[in-house]
């Protein structure tokens, strides 16, 4: 499997998450797993791409707002968000993008 999203011809939304860490890391990385193969099973979910060095940078793509609206309304995406509010992040930042083009080899 590549590291690099499989997605679709544009247009598409990507969700950036970029964040930095606490010193706590207890059931981080479990958890991290967890959202990925749970977001995969979500109406309109396209792929993920993730890299931490310092800052972690990951990055979900779907369909649609909607589709975005309403993973973040996921009960078990809102028990991690709210646990890493708590005890993971340092600090977060969220984006959500329209992908009007893309392009690679």
């Amino acid at each position: 499997m590549s590291p690099i999203a499989d997605t679709p011809a544009a247009p598409y939304y990507a969700v950036i998450f970029t964040s930095t860490l606490t010193d706590i890391d207890e059931g981080y990385a479990a958890m991290a797993e967890k959202m990925v193969s749970l977001a995969a099973k979500q109406p309109g979910y396209l792929g993920v791409e993730s890299a931490r060095e310092g800052v972690g940078i990951t990055v979900s793509y779907w369909r649609n707002l909607d589709s975005i609206k309403n993973w973040k309304a996921v009960i078990d995406h809102r028990e991690a968000q709210k646990l890493g509010r708590e005890k993971w992040y340092a600090n977060y930042k969220t984006r959500i993008a329209k992908v009007e083009r893309d392009y690679g080899f």
